[in-house]
């Protein structure tokens, strides 16, 4: 029995190859019968929770992926009951010998390709992707012309905890000895995010001379775009909120505290929409591809400079002006995943990234040639390319070792999760409180995709 268990932990670990059916989204397993990602999963199991009755204000034919899952929940409930998702789904241990043979194969398929180099990773939803190839222009006012955000915001905004972690992901955010190392280093190999550039220490045609161009005007992009610079985050570490001045937040209504703090968000969003504007061959690429990587990677961009606004030694994160506690946030309605978040903080301190180090990795991870409904893929993974080996050669002249870049990628997971959960957490609360939801700010809406017409889509 023992070593049966272990096979069948081995396989469903496998099974998480194979994107979600839903979206697209990197998949947990097998969830009411189809291999789906957490946030699918939770989504249909708070549809049949709660027996909604969704509607749809367009065509009943919305696209469904990771960036526009939350924009229409009828469509999004017909793909899953489509694709097969049931309470009464069968198991993987009573599914027949045909089922699990397939499944076999699909998982091996995908192996392969990741094996290859990450080509035909999203393979799965290739005739939506055929069918939606270009990125939907009419939801995207805000991004859709980049140049008309270019001033950035006045005062200081700092970093929201409001995102929220994964408990299952945790366990990759601290990892201690042999076993730790290998795994980090297999996680720097194996992400899609890297898998290129890897393979390619210096672009073909890419002189030193212009990687050197790179380093500097991603580091000085950065510098002029963080909302607080070193020296002054170090004057304000010990400005912290007072017991009373925590109690007051405590006391906020839920609707409030949620708008305070996309209020907030939305000012940072303003700073990586800048940032990523200077990253040289950035605003080259089509403005499809802009839109999609800014979204998809905007939240992962805040998560890094997240680090530089965190204060280990009493676990504090700034926040409108001042340093506070996980408890300030407790309005939110979502202490376990507040501290979550604050981990994360905690975790990617450790790291002790230079402002050198954490420009560049950011920049890497924005350029991410995997994420879905990309038009042009090799230019992005040409780019990536450069600002990758950047990162390399900066990491070695600062006498850092590729074990620290493996702990730095190490984090990525973990971002993701959070990423995804914060998309939940918003689709909840815009279901509980749509008026308060449709009065956050239009970028903060469009970048999380939830800028639809938030009273007609709340039926049930």
């Amino acid at each position: 029995i023992l070593i049966f268990n272990n096979l069948f932990a081995s396989f469903s670990a496998q099974i998480e190859v194979i994107p979600c059916k839903i979206c697209g989204d990197k998949s947990s397993g097998i969830h009411y019968g189809v291999i789906t990602c957490e946030g699918c999963k939770g989504f249909f199991r708070r549809s049949q929770q709660n027996n909604a009755m969704y509607s749809c204000s367009r065509q009943r034919n919305c696209l469904i992926d990771r960036t526009n899952r939350n924009r229409c929940q009828h469509c999004r409930l017909q793909k899953c009951l489509a694709l097969g998702m049931s309470r009464d789904a069968v198991k993987f241990g009573r599914m027949s010998k045909k089922q699990r043979d397939s499944l076999y194969a699909e998982v091996q398929k995908h192996q392969q390709s990741q094996e290859c180099g990450g080509v035909g990773v999203c393979e799965e939803n290739g005739d939506m992707a055929d069918h939606n190839r270009t990125y939907r222009r009419g939801s995207s006012a805000a991004l859709s012309d980049l140049d008309d955000i270019s001033t950035l915001p006045e005062g200081s905004a700092g970093s929201s905890s409001s995102s929220q972690s994964s408990p299952d992901q945790s366990s990759l955010d601290f990892v201690d000895g042999n076993h730790g190392i290998k795994h980090e280093y297999q996680l720097l190999h194996e992400s899609g995010l890297f898998s290129h550039a890897i393979l390619n220490p210096l672009p073909e045609g890419c002189s030193l001379l212009e990687i050197e161009r790179i380093t500097q005007s991603v580091v000085k992009s950065h510098i002029e775009t963080s909302q607080y610079g070193t020296e002054e985050l170090k004057r304000m570490a010990w400005n912290l909120y007072s017991p009373e001045e925590t109690r007051s937040y405590q006391t906020k209504s839920a609707e409030v505290m949620w708008q305070q703090c996309a209020f907030h968000i939305t000012n940072a969003i303003q700073y990586v929409v800048e940032f990523a504007k200077r990253i040289s061959g950035f605003m080259d690429l089509c403005q499809n591809d802009q839109i999609i990587l800014l979204k998809a990677g905007c939240m992962d961009v805040l998560l890094i400079r997240m680090c530089r606004a965190y204060n280990p030694i009493n676990n504090t994160l700034l926040f409108d002006g001042k340093f506070a506690t996980p408890q300030l946030f407790k309005a939110l309605g979502c202490d376990d995943l507040v501290s979550a978040v604050f981990d994360l903080a905690k975790s990617l301190s450790r790291v002790s990234m230079s402002e050198e180090e954490m420009a560049l990795f950011s920049a890497t991870v924005l350029l991410s040639p995997d994420r879905p409904w990309l038009t042009d893929v090799q230019k992005i993974q040409k780019l990536q390319e450069k600002v990758y080996v950047s990162l390399q050669r900066c990491l070695q002249k600062e006498g850092a070792s590729e074990e620290k870049l493996a702990k730095m990628v190490s984090k990525l997971p973990v971002m993701r999760s959070i990423c995804n959960l914060h998309i939940d957490k918003l689709e909840f609360f815009r279901l509980v409180h749509p008026e308060t939801a449709y009065t956050f700010p239009p970028l903060y809406r469009e970048v999380f995709g939830s800028e639809i017409t938030f009273p007609d889509s709340t039926e049930g």
